[in-house]
């Protein structure tokens, strides 16, 4: 028996990493897109976009672990039912009962690792996402700025460019800057040679400090323009927004969680907790999906196991909304759906034996 469970194991958790790992890469890279977009924006700095991206890594594979499992089963077993590797089993002596023991063994691995992701190494990565972002608003427009790229900067009201930026960061060289004034809807260009940043020891303020450049003011559309060249001339720097970053429910401790009586905290305790529990309950429902019929082929059956397995998940969300706005009982909660889909899942995994024990016996009688 454990070499049939080292087999099906092999073969189940080939399928799942095959599954995850696409799914991961989907996920992570549009997320990633985003970040990147804010980077070239000004928004964030580009050396901390990996430490974003593995400090998200959790919450990404704690939703992605369960389907991965679920798909896998459906591939796995699909196969080895339509090479016959099934019925060789059978034919051996297997039962249902032992195949559904063996597969929980793997399934229930991932249900642990999913739980420990749910509920403790994810809100710590989301944490860990929020101090990044914390330490971001408390950066200025010059130490943001990245060599050779148009950065629109101050809420879009200045595009600044340099060509260079010495390995410091003290000082810029062939310096741009563009400011649009809102109140007369004008426009100031600034060129500059070389620039340096200026904090005042009175107040505090932060200062580019340009030399050797010139100044162009003006309405954009009209020939009129004034021109002032300048040894030296100082910009002020936004100052930064710090403490600007809400905290994510995402980001609260389980055990915080536990002790609240808000709402919304009580419906993501409810989530984290039904997310690892989702994963021995389509464990179950995948077994008698994964059955296929040879002439069928491989993928007939996968249709239809999405789209349970999207129903399920869609009612855990539709449960999750209800409860934050009070409108479901805490009581009840999610417990209720995933009741049915494990009696869904017995039914479809013994319903068929009982039902024909059942015919032989009226038979019989």
């Amino acid at each position: 028996m454990f070499i049939i469970l080292r087999y099906l194991s092999k073969q189940l958790f080939i399928s799942m990493f095959a599954v995850a790992g696409v799914l991961l890469l989907i996920f992570m890279s549009g997320r990633f897109i985003k970040y990147l977009a804010d980077a070239a924006a000004g928004r964030l700095a580009a050396d901390v976009l990996f430490a974003i991206m593995g400090y998200r890594l959790p919450g990404f594979l704690e939703l992605i672990l369960p389907l991965g499992l679920f798909i896998g089963i459906l591939l796995a077993y699909g196969r080895m039912y339509l090479e016959s590797e099934m019925t060789v089993l059978y034919a051996c002596g297997m039962s249902k009962l032992q195949l559904l023991k063996l597969t929980m063994i793997p399934a229930v691995l991932v249900m642990l690792l999913v739980g420990a992701m749910s509920l403790y190494i994810s809100p710590w990565g989301m944490q860990k996402v929020e101090q990044i972002f914390r330490d971001q608003t408390k950066v200025t427009e010059f130490e943001m700025l990245v060599p050779g790229r148009f950065q629109s900067l101050r809420s879009g009201e200045r595009v600044t460019y340099t060509e260079q930026l010495s390995d410091d960061k003290s000082e810029m060289y062939n310096v741009f800057i563009a400011e649009k004034d809102l109140s007369d809807d004008t426009i100031a260009v600034l060129v500059a040679k070389r620039g340096t940043q200026l904090v005042d020891e009175n107040t505090g303020s932060r200062f580019i400090v340009l030399h050797e450049g010139a100044r162009y003011d003006g309405e954009p559309g009209q020939p009129e323009f004034f021109k002032i060249e300048y040894d030296s001339y100082g910009v002020k720097i936004a100052e930064p927004a710090g403490g600007g970053v809400r905290r994510k429910a995402e980001a609260i401790p389980t055990a915080e969680l536990l002790d609240s009586a808000d709402l919304k905290e009580r419906a993501l305790l409810q989530w984290r907790l039904s997310i690892p529990l989702l994963v021995p309950i389509v464990a179950l429902l995948a077994i008698p999906l994964s059955r296929v019929n040879p002439r069928q082929g491989r993928f007939f059956h996968l249709l239809p196991a999405m789209l349970i397995y999207i129903t399920y998940l869609g009612l855990l969300i539709v449960c999750r909304k209800n409860l934050e706005n009070g409108k479901l009982p805490e009581w009840l909660g999610m417990w209720w759906v995933h009741g049915v889909f494990l009696i869904a899942a017995l039914v479809l995994l013994f319903g068929r034996d009982w039902w024909t024990k059942r015919k032989v016996q009226d038979a019989t009688a």
